[in-house]
C-alpha cells in the first residue's frame, strides 16, 4: 500500500455500526434499445446522447481504460451546480482502468436538455438518474456525487436502494445551500492553490449555465432536508468532506453522517470545498480502497 493510500486510510474516523447490509444486485447490465444511445452530434466532444424521457436529452461521457475484453463494474459521476460532467476528468486515468465511467450532464447542464414542465426537486433528479441508468442499460451501479450532485446521489440511493452498489458523497449538502455562496469567487470552491487557468475555466462552465437553470436549482438547494433520508440509505457510503470547508463545517456533517447506517466520513486536509476537483488524486485513492473492501465486506 502507497504512503499516500495509508494515510488516506487513516483519515477514515467513523463508520456505522447498524446491521443494515448492502442489498442483493445483479452484476448483470440490461441490453441498450437499439437506437437509443447515439453519438452526440451538437459539438460535445467524446460524448454520446441518450433519450431519457420526452424533451429531456441526457449527453454524457462513458470511460473505459481497460482492457476491450474485460466487462468491468459501471460507476456513475453525478456533478455539482454550475458544472458539467466533465469536472470529473481527475479521477477518469485511475478510476476509468477499474470501472467503466459514465459522466453526464445533468438537466439543463452542458449539452443535457431540460423540458419546460421539468419538476426541480431533489427526489425527481434522482428519478432522472434512475431513468438514465435504465436508457443506458445498466440495471445497478457505484453512484458518486460531488456537491450539488451528492445530494442527488444520496436521494438515489435513499429511493432506489438495490440500483446503488455503494455510494460515495464528496462534499454534498445536508441542508440548505445559501445561494451567496455559489456565486462566490471560485477560489471558495477550488481553494487557495487553484490556478487563474482553472478559475477562468470554472467561471466560464458558471456563465455558461442558463438563468433558468440556475433558478430553479437554486430552489432546490435552499430547502435541501435530507434527515428524512439517511436512515434509508444501505449502502455502503463513503462521506468526503475537508476540514476547511465554506459549504458546511466538519461539526454539520457529523451531525448527519452516522445517520447513513452503514458509513464512513473522510475528512481530507484542503481549504476548497469542491474537494472532487481540487483533491481528485486523494479521493480516488480513498475511494479506491473504499469500493474494494465494501466488496471484500458485502
Amino acid at each position: 500500500m502507497t504512503s499516500s493510500a495509508k494515510q488516506g486510510r487513516r483519515a477514515f474516523v467513523k463508520w456505522g455500526l447498524a446491521s443494515a447490509g448492502l442489498p442483493i444486485v445483479s452484476q448483470a447490465l440490461l441490453p441498450v434499445a437499439e437506437g437509443q444511445a447515439k453519438p452526440d452530434d451538437n459539438g460535445a466532444r467524446g460524448g454520446s446522447t441518450v433519450s431519457v424521457r420526452p424533451g429531456l436529452q441526457m449527453f454524457y461521457r462513458e470511460d473505459w481504460l481497460g482492457a476491450p475484453w474485460l466487462d468491468p463494474e459501471p460507476a456513475v459521476l453525478l456533478h455539482g451546480n454550475l458544472e458539467t460532467g466533465e469536472i470529473w476528468y481527475g479521477w477518469v486515468p485511475r478510476m476509468a482502468q477499474q470501472f467503466r465511467l459514465f459522466r453526464p450532464d445533468l438537466p439543463g447542464y452542458g449539452h443535457s436538455t431540460v423540458p419546460a414542465n421539468f419538476e426541480w426537486s431533489l427526489a425527481n433528479l434522482a428519478k432522472v438518474v434512475a431513468d438514465f441508468l435504465y436508457a443506458i442499460g445498466v440495471q445497478s451501479a457505484h453512484i458518486i456525487g460531488a456537491k450539488t450532485g451528492g445530494a442527488i446521489a444520496m436521494q438515489f440511493a435513499a429511493t432506489y436502494p438495490q440500483r446503488a452498489r455503494t455510494l460515495v458523497v464528496a462534499s454534498g449538502p445536508f441542508g440548505p445551500v445559501d445561494t451567496k455562496l455559489e456565486n462566490a469567487s471560485q477560489q471558495v470552491r477550488l481553494g487557495s492553490a487553484a490556478s487563474k487557468e482553472e478559475i477562468a475555466y470554472f467561471d466560464k462552465l458558471r456563465s455558461q449555465t442558463s438563468p433558468d437553470t440556475r433558478r430553479d436549482i437554486a430552489k432546490v438547494l435552499s430547502v435541501v432536508n435530507l434527515d428524512d433520508l439517511l436512515a434509508r440509505i444501505t449502502a455502503r457510503t463513503l462521506i468526503i468532506t475537508s476540514d476547511r470547508s465554506a459549504l458546511q463545517s466538519v461539526e454539520t456533517v457529523l451531525r448527519y453522517q452516522p445517520k447513513i447506517p452503514n458509513s464512513r466520513l473522510l475528512v481530507l486536509t484542503s481549504d476548497a470545498y469542491h474537494v472532487a476537483v481540487a483533491n481528485a488524486d486523494e479521493c480516488v485513492t480513498n475511494v479506491l480502497a473504499f469500493i474494494q473492501e465494501s466488496k471484500q465486506q458485502a
